[in-house]
């Protein structure tokens, strides 16, 4: 059976192996400047011919999403680059040393400016200081005005066409006064820059956003990972998924403040998604006993509900999921999520393209997966290390 899959892949292109699934799906993690790297896998599927039909993302993986959702596909790697051209744009050191060393003192030096001057396009400090504010004063809540976002966005994003039905965006939020995770949802309401600031609201730094009189935060504090939000979504429906995380869950032991700081980041933002995973795993197991001991059961002794959740388990569509991670480097420390030099910026989304490429030639991994182990197959290059 392996070696038919891997022959029949081969033959396919990857427009004909997505065209077997009822919906192709991009997730992105929330993880600020390391974003650029979701800009690079996106760029690797659409010169394969995978352009995706429903869009998932908290924080900055929620504004990548919206510039696809809201853009034709023949501009949406244009829009991508402006973006992330215009906050990364501003030059810091002409020249950079070859080494870690160097490099390590230009993110730093990145870094600092960036929270003392903000970035353009994206935020810039509050004068006066917010602890200098009374409670209940606008700047009173935030150390950075987004205001300069919300122009951003609308320079790169066609709210019409986001909204036009033709594809799905879903972006996470948390309710401030609540503690409520949700999501803004196109098939629900109408997306606005309102709701793609809102999932990248994160506090201290960053303001809430009002939305029809409630104030929203950045969904990553609560769930980083939108993940689970798709795998709980017409359950009948075969998905292809592309997962990018940002955050890797697995890393070397610390060696040093900087280092701790760091590892503390990656596992308090990426421990969602092998949970997310496996609950599915597990529910599905669950209820695929459930359904085998129902189907013991007499036909005439079985109630109606019973009936129609047998017959609902048999149109159970399977989940394919292509999980690819960030690898940070060595040079990169517990700011790497807020470094926005535009040499990062560049080599995460080399970084994004080069692993996509890489995942995409073992073309076996993306065919609907057969007798998938709890109705969910999982493809990872960074632990399957392929060739």
């Amino acid at each position: 059976m392996l070696e038919r899959n891997r022959d029949k892949a081969a033959r396919a292109t990857i427009e004909e192996i997505s065209a077997q699934y009822d919906r192709i799906a991009l997730v992105f993690q929330g993880g600020g400047a390391l974003g650029a790297y979701q800009a690079g896998v996106y760029e690797a599927l659409a010169n394969a011919g995978c352009e995706p039909n429903w869009l998932s993302g908290v924080s900055i993986g929620a504004i990548n999403a919206s510039i696809i959702a809201g853009n034709e596909p023949r501009h949406r790697l244009q829009r991508l680059e402006q973006f992330w051209q215009t906050i990364s744009g501003r030059k810091i050191w002409a020249y950079t040393p070859e080494g870690d060393l160097f490099r390590d003192i230009r993110n730093r030096t990145s870094s600092w400016i960036t929270m003392s001057q903000g970035q353009p396009g994206f935020f810039k400090p509050r004068l006066p200081n917010p602890w200098l504010e009374l409670p209940g004063a606008e700047g009173a809540t935030s150390f950075y005005d987004t205001s300069d976002l919300k122009r951003t966005l609308e320079e790169v994003v066609d709210f019409d066409i986001l909204n036009d039905g033709r594809k799905r965006l879903s972006v996470g939020a948390v309710n401030v006064r609540t503690g409520n995770f949700v999501y803004f949802d196109t098939d629900e309401v109408r997306i606005g820059p309102e709701h793609i600031m809102a999932s990248g609201a994160l506090p201290p730094a960053f303001p809430a956003i009002r939305i029809e009189g409630e104030y929203y935060w950045d969904g990553g504090i609560v769930s980083n990972t939108p993940l689970q939000y798709l795998l709980d979504q017409e359950e009948e429906r075969s998905s292809l998924v592309f997962q990018v995380d940002l955050f890797s869950a697995r890393g070397t032991l610390p060696r040093s403040m900087p280092d701790v700081l760091s590892r503390h980041k990656d596992i308090m933002y990426s421990s969602r998604t092998r949970q997310n995973t496996d609950n599915f795993r597990r529910i599905h197991g669950i209820k695929t006993h459930l359904i085998d001991a129902l189907k013991r059961v007499p036909k005439d002794l079985l109630t109606r509900d019973e009936q129609a959740l047998i017959d609902s388990h048999a149109k159970l569509g399977l989940v394919n999921i292509v999980h690819l991670i960030y690898q940070h480097k060595n040079y990169e420390g517990h700011a790497k999520d807020y470094e926005f030099s535009g040499t990062s910026m560049r080599e995460h989304w080399d970084m994004g393209l080069e692993d996509t490429q890489r995942t995409l030639r073992h073309r076996q991994w993306l065919l609907p997966p057969v007798d998938a182990e709890g109705g969910m197959a999982i493809h990872d290059l960074h632990r399957e290390d392929p060739t």
